[in-house]
């Protein structure tokens, strides 16, 4: 019984010798959760501390592209800067290749993508994305010559039959699945793409809207739409880095309202469906 009473004694001193509070230590991501929360900056907060905010992209006509002064315009220009006004900061504006922009924004590069940029999952799986502020389809502007009579996507998709796409673009994405017996040709700029169908050198061009559609009217004596429609419809939205739901809320909210004003309708009206804007880049 002696023993058995020290025994007893001996635990009762040892619970009361452990610090209140103790218990198991916090697994890895439970520390790293509580650290992204409360204590964690808003790259909000960022942007407004700085007076600027930094927009990557990369010029796809009519989302972005320089006037006659060297000056970018658009509608993806036009709503960088209309977000830089309602945050009451200057916009700064970076281009960047289209392959390399997610890296680019992985690594603190810019703030935020605006660029006409299609949500995907497997980007989806890098980055955040708002809510869409516009869509986008995917047509394909051929050539009068060697493609003509072709009035359907199928009739695209034989090994004898040469594809110029972006590389890293949705449409270079598309063109894959719609038309997998193609022979695709993948290249950095939008520029070499058109030059290469121009030249001859491929049957067609798979881009999305208004870009077809646009070259179609411009080379109305070499190039022809063979679609009447898009073949796709995907959400445009912008795109920034994980874990900061303050920022992301913010462009969600900028979002509905330039949406319910119809703001961000009338801009892409006015560059997507009229040449009011041609003079100003040719």
């Amino acid at each position: 019984m002696k023993t058995l009473r020290i025994i007893a004694a001996l635990a009762i001193l040892t619970l009361a010798l452990v610090p209140a509070g103790c218990g198991p230590t916090p697994k890895k991501d439970e520390t790293k959760t509580a650290a992204t929360g409360a204590g964690a900056t808003s790259q909000l907060e960022t942007i407004l501390k700085r007076g600027t905010i930094k927009v990557g992209f990369d010029t796809f006509k009519p989302w972005a592209m320089k006037d006659k002064d060297g000056n970018y315009v658009g509608f993806e220009i036009d709503v960088a800067r209309k977000i830089a006004e309602d945050m009451g900061v200057q916009v700064e504006f970076v281009p960047t290749k289209w392959s390399g922009i997610i890296p680019a924004l992985l690594t603190g590069k810019f703030d935020v993508i605006i660029g006409g940029m299609t949500v995907t999952p497997q980007r989806n799986l890098k980055v955040n994305f708002s809510i869409p502020y516009e869509f986008s389809g995917m047509s394909i502007v051929a050539d009068n010559t060697i493609a003509g009579g072709r009035t359907r996507l199928s009739d695209f998709d034989n090994p004898d039959t040469t594809i110029a796409v972006r590389l890293g673009t949705t449409a270079a994405e598309a063109t894959k699945n719609f038309l997998p017996n193609a022979k695709k040709l993948f290249f950095d700029d939008e520029s070499q793409t058109i030059q290469e169908l121009l030249n001859g050198r491929v049957h067609a061009l798979v881009a999305s809207n208004p870009l077809p559609m646009t070259l179609a009217k411009e080379y109305a004596d070499k190039l022809y739409l063979p679609l009447k429609d898009d073949f796709t419809r995907e959400p445009i939205s912008f795109a920034v880095r994980k874990g900061d739901l303050d920022y992301l809320n913010w462009l969600d909210n900028w979002v509905r309202v330039y949406m319910s004003k119809g703001w961000l309708q009338n801009r892409y009206h006015y560059w997507f469906f009229t040449h009011d804007w041609e003079s100003q880049v040719q």
